[in-house]
């Protein structure tokens, strides 16, 4: 009896360790709640969880487990994406990619070549900035028209603030010379008063709405090719700015079905017509913790690149104009209300210094009348703020949600568009932190590219990928490395109420992680820019391999 009794609880033994994945002789860094940043070599998953973080011995007290070699790679843990558009990424990765066109013929080549590989229906492509040509100024309809003239066009500027479309795009919805510009958009005219074929900001409408829109199974299929590829750069949640209808309704269905490929932390669009549908169903999470949908998302202004952003004072290169506000603020406060009222955050788009003023004194004025304070609303952006509101985010508990690649990326533009006194707040991020404010850092794909070492090595250095300039561009807001991947880790967590379960490698919470070729602490900034990720794990399963 007493041999069996042995038997049964050797057993039991080896069931109870075969439970366990242990991952060992990696070169692991975790932060921390506690603000420090903790270094291991062996890590002890079950359920999907952490167990623990530890050394050689701890690998010891599970000798019935059969280790994983991690063959020395360095372990982070997995990095979230506080603000980007997951749809739209999917969708760009089918669609024509203008991005680093240097000029409108560049583009009429890459146009063609793309008419010629699909020959059918509305041709829509990104990516195209015309800050970066030369002569640097707004192309215009007919430019398109020599290349492709018989089928509609519609040509999204990077930011996804302006588009750029052909005759025949202008002639089947309907624009003619009488169109007027509605508020909050801008249609930009030729000389001779006729539409130029540029639409700002909410005057993209009048064109887009006519656009077909997109199946069930063609948003799920971007979902997919989405993730495919955030995963293979080390991403396993994203802060999904901006959902519409369908899009909600797919990611609710997909978390039923569990087949979600990652993380997703949903933002409401406010401007979608049924806002109040998705509100009344009421704030979404489940225990696996693959879907949260407790935020709107609303716009305040437009973007720099395209003089749409609101600003305090005019625009260096456009004197007498201030850029655009898309939305009032009794608009604004009545959306933020709307939000709390349900329990919503509210995370509003703001990039220009009088949109992000406005902005603050929106959620001032509703806070003391609705509440709300403590749901972490957020400003995305916030890439001009005026010296005077930096201090109201730590008033007002507003998080700023900010892109480091947004400054390498602007700071040739910006320092056209802004005078030095309007810099004086430019992405600040230091700035914030050393008032206690976190900062929860993204890339704000498809605008940028996704790959979030390129937003690391931003936040640390403030140079281009060509080191410039020398010491970063007004290098006293650059981050260290520890507060930049807190930025994309911990930070990112806790302005979407995870950080209980996100962000970090600390017992009781997911088992999300991703293996690296470089030493994030211990290598050069440079390298950096070259880092590949090898595994992405979620809950302790691998969802990528490098092969």
């Amino acid at each position: 009896m007493k041999q069996l009794l042995f038997l049964w609880l050797l057993s039991a033994s080896q069931l109870c360790y075969a439970q366990f994945t242990v991952i060992h002789n990696v070169n692991g860094y975790t932060p921390t709640r506690t603000g420090e940043i903790k270094h291991f070599s062996t890590l002890v998953i079950k359920d999907g969880k952490v167990v623990k973080t530890g050394d050689e011995n701890t690998l010891k007290q599970y000798p019935q487990t059969k280790p994983i070699d991690g063959k020395g790679l360095t372990m982070l843990p997995g990095l979230i994406d506080a603000h980007g558009h997951i749809i739209g990424l999917g969708k760009n990765l089918s669609q024509l990619d203008l991005r680093n066109s240097i000029s409108v013929e560049q583009v009429g080549k890459r146009l063609t070549d793309y008419a010629k590989a699909n020959p059918t229906g509305w041709i829509l492509g990104r990516g195209w900035d015309q800050s970066k040509w030369t002569p640097s100024r707004f192309p215009a309809a007919s430019d398109l028209d020599k290349y492709v003239s018989d089928r509609p066009v519609v040509l999204t500027r990077v930011d996804g603030h302006a588009i750029w479309v052909n005759s025949k795009a202008m002639e089947l919805t309907g624009i003619q010379s009488t169109a007027t510009s509605p508020p909050g958009g801008e249609i930009l005219r030729l000389k001779n008063g006729e539409p130029s074929g540029i639409f700002i900001d909410k005057a993209e409408l009048l064109v887009t709405k006519h656009i077909p829109s997109p199946s069930h199974t063609q948003i799920s299929n971007a979902l997919d090719a989405a993730a495919q590829h955030l995963l293979s750069l080390g991403i396993t949640s994203v802060h999904d700015a901006g959902i519409d209808y369908a899009t909600w309704q797919l990611y609710r269905q997909r978390a039923k079905a569990q087949t979600l490929p990652l993380r997703i932390y949903a933002m409401l669009s406010a401007s979608d017509p049924l806002l109040d549908t998705m509100l009344k169903a009421g704030i979404y999470k489940e225990q696996s913790d693959y879907l949260s949908i407790r935020s709107v998302k609303i716009y305040a202004d437009g973007a720099l690149g395209s003089r749409g952003a609101a600003l305090l004072t005019e625009y260096k290169d456009r004197p007498g104009y201030r850029g655009l506000m898309l939305e009032n603020q009794p608009n604004l406060e009545s959306l933020i209300a709307k939000s709390v009222a349900y329990g919503f955050s509210a995370h509003t788009h703001a990039i220009g210094d009088r949109a992000n003023r406005i902005v603050l004194d929106s959620y001032q004025n509703v806070f003391k009348l609705k509440g709300g304070k403590l749901l972490r609303n957020r400003i995305e952006h916030a890439q001009l703020v005026d010296l005077a509101d930096i201090p109201r985010f730590k008033e007002l508990k507003i998080i700023p949600s900010m892109q480091p690649v947004h400054a390498t990326s602007d700071m040739h533009m910006a320092e056209k568009r802004l005078n030095q006194s309007q810099l004086q707040g430019a992405y600040a991020w230091q700035s914030f932190l050393k008032q206690g404010t976190k900062v929860a850092a993204g890339s704000d794909f498809p605008v940028e590219l996704a790959n979030p070492f390129d937003g690391l090595y931003a936040a640390i250095t403030r140079m281009d990928k060509t080191a410039h300039p020398e010491g970063g561009w007004r290098p006293a807001e650059r981050l260290s490395k520890q507060q930049a991947l807190q930025a994309f880790t911990l930070d990112a967590a806790h302005a979407a109420f995870q950080e209980f379960k996100l962000g970090s490698l600390e017992h009781g919470k997911w088992a999300d992680f991703i293996l690296i070729d470089n030493d994030y602490f211990n290598s050069d900034l440079n390298s950096l820019l070259t880092t590949q990720v090898q595994q992405t794990w979620i809950a302790g399963e691998r969802r990528y391999l490098r092969h």
